[in-house]
């Protein structure tokens, strides 16, 4: 099972990377978690200091922009 994480204070642009997330776990038919992160200091915590952002497994794989599907599906396999 994936441990996905999204790390942000919930505007628009971390509601769509979680969607894009998702939908890349869903495309590769793998079990999968997402934990929204939305209190700064435990984003802090993971050396994020922008954000969207997106952890797997927890390892921090893309900071301050909003992954696609496909990067995102790339990450995970």
């Amino acid at each position: 099972m994936k441990k996905i994480q999204i790390l942000g204070t919930g505007c628009p642009k971390c509601k769509k990377l979680a969607e894009n997330a998702e939908a890349a776990a869903k495309e590769l038919g793998i079990e999968y978690d997402i934990e929204k992160v939305t209190q700064i200091n435990d984003i802090m915590k993971m050396g994020v200091m922008v954000t969207p952002a997106l952890a797997i497994d927890g390892t921090v794989k893309v900071a301050g922009k909003v992954a696609s599907p496909d990067d995102i599906k790339a990450m995970l396999s």
